[in-house]
């Protein structure tokens, strides 16, 4: 039964490698690109950068005048004033027009500063796009490293089953030459059953980190790819990483979520002096244009007036300045400017609160570098220690001096050590990247 589980486990990878073999080969800013292109929270940021440039425009759009145009039509039955300013009993129907025209000249600059306004709240946007979309990418790139780790660890495996294939054949004879116990030979091969199921979840691994990538990427399966493998930085034991206060010096200038907190306190600030304008007064520039006709209008010698008479004579037009001066309000000025610099406060904070949090993700990224990058050096070491110690005990298992116990436990020892090894390598070089991204640099690989 576990042959066939076995069998059927490999029928099913051979299906899914012949399928990616098939399949496109992406690297790392292709991923990038389709996911800038189609996700969803990036639409969605984009639609509320779109909506914030419609406010500003409105803003400036609010210091021009308006213009208004009315129309009426009226039937009047009974008593009804008449063209001399009397009242007759007479059914008339009439036509009356009204265009109109305001403007604001002053408003204690109310206007100036909704336009500012809103220009920073549109800034605000943007950087909140930008921050979205690094989020995106720094999980992509994370997602892309999970792959080729996995695909590096599968080399390994393989690698050592080789070795212990081999081994299994040069047992075998000393088996049959009567040199070696038959136990000898089936310890070995248990260790190769060991060995090839360890594949097969290495396999499965690689599978499900194709499947976190797609997912991601909102990438439905029946398009699915097959990453490139790039040529990976080299490792050394010599190398230096950027310092944590430095990365934050640079970053704190740079990173979109910093400038976006910063910009909503000037815009908060705008606020406030939008809220101050209201106590001045408020001077604005009226006209208007009035006009009627009327069917039963008469002159004095009982003629009917025509259409165009009528308009000559009820023309009605008039202009003027407005000056509202605020008196008293039931303190909602007041109010308004003490609720405003609370605003200004809170944003403050929240300004504080954002470089916090981003001065705590440097240095929790820099300590995790330093100590993939210590564990890469001091198990490089293990690595090269332990594959002398397992030539060592592979010499001596060969002659009979150990038993096979002691010699999958040595090559079990070098197997582990190996992929620890490579999971320093991948640990380093994400959070490498990462300080590079917070550096200003962009990701690649």
């Amino acid at each position: 039964m576990k042959n066939l589980l076995t069998l059927l486990t490999g029928i099913l990878f051979l299906a899914f490698s012949g399928a990616v073999n098939a399949q496109p080969t992406w690297d790392l800013q292709k991923c990038f690109d389709y996911a800038i292109e189609h996700n969803i929270q990036i639409k969605q940021q984009s639609l509320n950068t779109r909506y914030n440039e419609n406010l500003v425009k409105q803003a400036k759009d609010d210091k021009l005048p308006n213009l208004n145009a009315q129309l009426g039509n009226d039937f009047s039955f009974g008593r009804s004033l008449t063209y001399d300013n009397t009242y007759d009993n007479i059914n008339s129907a009439s036509v009356s027009g009204y265009l109109s025209t305001n403007m604001t000249l002053f408003n204690g600059m109310t206007l100036s500063n909704t336009v500012k306004q809103r220009q920073l709240d549109l800034e605000v946007t943007l950087h909140e796009l930008q921050k979205t979309k690094d989020d995106i990418m720094l999980g992509i790139a994370a997602e892309y490293l999970q792959i080729l780790f996995a695909e590096e660890v599968i080399e390994v495996t393989k690698a050592n089953i080789e070795v212990t294939k081999h081994q299994i054949e040069r047992t075998r004879q000393l088996v049959e030459a009567g040199s070696a116990a038959k136990g000898a030979l089936l310890e070995i091969e248990a260790q190769l059953a060991r060995e090839e199921l360890q594949l097969v979840n290495n396999q499965n691994t690689v599978q499900l980190s194709y499947l976190n990538l797609y997912q991601f990427l909102d990438l439905p399966i029946s398009e699915s790819f097959k990453v490139e493998k790039p040529k990976l930085p080299e490792v050394q034991a010599n190398l230096t990483i950027m310092n944590a206060f430095d990365v934050f010096n640079n970053a704190v200038n740079t990173r979109p979520e910093i400038k976006a907190a910063q910009l909503r306190v000037e815009s908060a600030m705008k606020q406030l002096d939008i809220v101050r304008g209201n106590q001045y007064p408020n001077l604005s520039f009226g006209a208007n244009y009035y006009n009627l006709y009327n069917n039963q209008y008469n002159d004095i010698y009982g003629n009917r007036i025509d259409f165009g008479e009528q308009l000559k004579n009820n023309s009605r037009s008039s202009l003027g300045l407005t000056l509202s001066i605020p008196i008293f309000n039931r303190f909602q000025v007041r109010n308004g400017i003490s609720n405003s610099e609370l605003q200004i406060e809170d944003y403050k904070y929240q300004l504080q609160l954002a470089s916090n949090v981003l001065r705590k993700d440097i240095e929790l990224v820099y300590t995790n570098a330093l100590a993939a990058l210590n564990r890469y050096i001091s198990t490089q070491k293990a690595v090269t220690s332990m594959a002398e110690a397992f030539r060592y005990t592979e010499e001596k298992f060969n002659v009979g001096m150990i038993n096979t116990v002691e010699y999958n436990q040595s090559k079990n020892n070098l197997t582990v050590a190996q992929s620890d090894l490579i999971q320093a390598k991948y640990e380093y070089i994400f959070r490498t990247k990462i300080l590079d991204f917070y550096n200003g640099v962009p990701i690649t690989l």
